[in-house]
């Protein structure tokens, strides 16, 4: 029964070799003095002016929603069109459906102005 497990022991320890001798490769060939502004904390590409407990923006919120609205249906229209003769009639219907609550959302993005870039 161990036999079983063997080659996925090699595998375990030929990848993880390999990503130890990539990474000693990568130290011994890279340059040892680092610039400082790569290591100096940053935010969004400028230093932090406040307190990191600050309340934020509700824009920054419905861009939020506003991506995952659209990255939800470019993941879901994409094999639905694809497999929409097998799926028939009720594909049709539920697409719908999930069409509808995304226009919802677009809508209430839209009325609370998280399309206008200020």
């Amino acid at each position: 029964m161990l036999s079983n497990y063997a080659p996925l022991l090699i595998f375990i320890c030929v990848s993880g070799g390999w990503g130890l001798v990539l990474l000693f490769v990568g130290m011994a060939l890279g340059k040892g003095a680092k610039d400082p502004n790569k290591e100096a904390p940053y935010e969004c590409g400028f230093e932090a002016f406040e307190d990191t407990r600050m309340r934020f923006d509700i824009r920054y919120y419905l861009v939020a929603i506003l991506f995952i609205i659209f990255d939800l249906e470019t993941a879901f229209l994409i094999p639905w069109a694809v497999s929409l003769d097998q799926i028939g009639m009720f594909g049709l219907i539920s697409m719908a459906v999930f069409l509808a609550v995304l226009v919802v959302g677009f809508i209430y993005e839209w009325r609370k102005g998280a399309l206008e870039w200020d």
